[in-house]
Parts: C-alpha cells; structure tokens; sequence
C-alpha cells in the first residue's frame, strides 16, 4: 500500500473521527455518531467499503455492515448488499424499520427499496485499484484494504459500535465475513464496551473476536489491555491478521492490531483529535 494511500485513509479516520464527536457535542447519540462516522469512511476511495469496494470474482460489489446499539442490546446487519453508497446507514433502517436484525442478499435489496433506500450505480463504488495488486494490499496492510469502523460513548452513558466492508477482492459471490456478524465485527454493551474489528475476516470470526472483548473489559480489563488480549488469542488460536478499537463503559480508549498498520483516531472531550496508523 502506498505512502499516498496511507495518508488518505488517516485523514478520512481524523475526519470520521471529527464528525462523530460534532455528533456527540451537540447531544447525539452514540448510534448517530458511529453512524456518521462509517458514512465518511465509506466515501473514502482507499478503504474497502461503501466507495473503493473490492469487486468479487464475478465483478459484482457485495457489502457488509453492522450497527448495534449498547443501551438495547439491539441491531441491524446487511450482507451482499448491492449499489448501495452507504451501508452503515441501511443497517441502521434494518434495526430501526425491518421488525428484523439480519436481512442479506436479495432480500436485502428488496427491503432497501421498500423503503426507498437511495440507490447507486456500481460505477459510484468501484475504483482504480491497478495501482498494484490488491493480494498485496490485503497481506500487507488488512486494516488498510479491509473493514472501516467506529465506536462511540455519548453523555446519556450509552455505547454504541459499526462496522462497514467490501468484503476481500476476488471472493466467491455470497461469501460474507465477521463485519456483520454480531460479536465478529461489532459488539456494543453499556455494561462493557462498544468494539469494531478489521482484518481477515475468515481469523475473525472463529474466536467472536469483538464479543470476547466485551468479555475481557466484564472481567476488569481496560479496552487497551482487552483488545491487545484479544489480537494475542486471534494469533495463538487462527494466526490470523485483525485490529480492533474499542471504548468501554468507563470512556477508555483502546485499540491494537498485529498488522502493518492499521490508520485509527479519536476524540476524546474537547481534547484535539489524535490520529495513528
């Protein structure tokens, strides 16, 4: 992955990260700031959701996404939704509008335009990607070329998680990764924390990866030592690759990954926005 990518997926991460605290200050919730926080990143050309997803092995897009809501517990997934801008906020209607929390394939897309849910041309989604080979991408930088996602703490004390991806290049049609399986790539719970993962989702999902930290913080660990716990059983249990951001209940930041690099910020109270990779 290039110097140039690098510095565009960082300033897309300071810029979520800006939105989803606009969000919090002006007395949103968690669930509006995590949903507006995803939206940019998956207009983010280098980041593999929304806008610069990877296409399958029949040239199609299909996307992943989840939010869930720490005070209710309740949540709305996609997967192998197709032109669709923004994923994110189409979980978002399955939780809110569906009666459901899962819907995928067709009739995801059905319920997308029951409700009239703006759709794209895949045109919109696709981007030049021949800059150099996206296996290289992916084994290099996963946290780069895979999931986006963001989590939130609001004032009312409620926590909220969402994970949005293109899925990896060239996959079978229909495969779907952790990003919308709840535990996988996402959890939320007041009682613990909010979690998003990235990585091979493959890894990922086989150990609950976002869930068990939700677990660790139960037992006492902050959100760094939980995530950092959690990337260490990712490795000795799947040796897959991954990263995580976490906020538990306390408003503890944490995030770790055992990749390249994987671009991350946050804002905390008035404090300026502090961006890593």
């Amino acid at each position: 992955v290039s110097g140039t990518q690098l510095v565009e997926a960082r300033q897309a991460c300071e810029q979520a990260a800006t939105a989803g605290r606009e969000v919090l200050a002006r007395g949103g919730s968690a669930l509006d700031a995590v949903e507006a926080a995803v939206i940019i990143l998956e207009d983010c050309p280098v980041l593999d959701a929304g806008r610069g997803s990877y296409p399958n092995s029949e040239g199609f897009v299909e996307m992943d996404a989840l939010i869930m809501d720490g005070r209710t517990l309740e949540m709305g997934a996609i997967a192998a939704i197709q032109r669709v801008r923004h994923p994110v906020t189409l979980a978002r209607r399955v939780m809110d509008k569906s009666g459901h929390h899962f819907l995928v394939g067709p009739g995801a897309d059905a319920f997308a335009d029951s409700i009239d849910f703006p759709r794209c041309d895949i045109s919109e989604l696709l981007v030049d990607n021949d800059q150099e080979p996206a296996e290289l991408a992916v084994a290099s930088v996963p946290g780069l070329s895979d999931t986006v996602g963001a989590v939130a703490l609001d004032s009312h004390g409620n926590v909220a998680a969402a994970t949005s991806t293109g899925g990896t290049p060239n996959k079978r049609p229909g495969r779907v990764g952790d990003s919308p399986l709840v535990g996988c790539g996402a959890y939320a719970d007041n009682w613990t924390a909010a979690v998003s993962a990235t990585g091979y989702g493959e890894a990922l999902m086989r150990v609950v990866i976002s869930k068990r930290v939700c677990d660790l913080v139960g037992t006492g660990l902050s959100a760094a030592a939980a995530c950092n716990a959690a990337i260490r059983l990712l490795e000795e249990r799947t040796g897959g690759d991954g990263g995580l951001i976490a906020v538990d209940a306390r408003g503890q930041v944490g995030w770790a990954y055992n990749t390249t690099a994987m671009p991350y910020a946050y804002a905390t109270g008035d404090s300026p926005v502090v961006v890593g990779h």
